[in-house]
């Protein structure tokens, strides 16, 4: 990527945050979303929310950041709203996509600087998890009727129960781990978390679904080697401030 993004950013605090680390790791100039025009040019941005969403689909080369896939920053959810207790934990960086694939062979190193212990694949389960998307990504990624369509397809494949979760479940994602058999969404980062508690995880989304797609659900397996791929696509505040992120981005945009 020869041509430097131009960093948007709005008024929301963590975007404000994410957005002034990356433009500071690779010196690049900041622009608000609501006085943004040039659509030809390459943009950095956190989240789809409060117009970056708009831009995110009207440009042609973009960088966008949110929370990683392993040691996230420390969230709540209140009332089905997000609020970020702290910024200590990792954020995914990718370029013209939302997700990686985890499809490049990358090292354990960084993956086993995490220190997370990994659960055994469970042998047994009672049921499925279908975790539903939040409603401002219904509508971002265009998922409408999502759950209907995804129970139908889950069908072709399997004939095990199904659980419906989402953040407005009293039933805890943690205490329905226990007795899963496998987890699917279409984009959850708690797909990820699901597989370090040993339930194999399965998405719907195109890029993710390289990772398990539900058509193998039977097949009940975690690829492990995905773990180290995905570590190298996610970044601490630091890393991302002193230019790391940055200079490792740069090179892989050019692939």
């Amino acid at each position: 990527m020869n041509q430097k993004p131009i960093v948007l950013y709005t008024d929301h605090e963590i975007n404000r945050a994410l957005c002034y680390s990356f433009a500071k790791g690779s010196n690049s100039l900041m622009c608000h979303v609501n006085n943004f025009k040039e659509f030809d040019k390459t943009i950095a941005t956190y989240g789809y929310l409060r117009g970056t969403g708009e831009v995110l689909k009207k440009v042609k080369n973009f960088f966008y950041i949110d929370h990683g896939y392993f040691k996230q920053s420390k969230r709540k959810f209140i009332k089905n709203k997000v609020h970020n207790i702290d910024l200590d934990g990792y954020f995914r960086i990718v370029f013209n996509d939302y997700w990686h694939d985890g499809s490049k062979q990358m090292p354990s190193d960084r993956f086993n600087k995490l220190s997370l212990s990994i659960k055994d694949i469970k042998k047994k389960g009672e049921y499925i998890i279908l975790s539903e998307p939040v409603p401002e990504a219904i509508q971002h990624y265009n998922l409408g009727n999502w759950t209907e369509k995804t129970i139908n397809n889950l069908k072709k494949f399997t004939d095990r129960k199904i659980v419906i979760h989402s953040r407005r479940s009293e039933i805890k994602l943690d205490e329905l781990l226990e007795n899963a058999w496998a987890f699917v969404s279409d984009h959850s980062s708690a797909g990820f978390k699901a597989m370090m508690e040993g339930v194999p995880a399965y998405f719907t989304n195109s890029t993710l679904k390289r990772i398990a797609s539900i058509d193998n659900i039977e097949k009940h397996e975690i690829n492990y080697s995905t773990f180290n791929n995905l570590a190298y696509e996610q970044w601490t505040i630091k890393e991302i401030q002193n230019g790391e992120a940055w200079n490792y981005l740069s090179k892989r945009s050019n692939d």
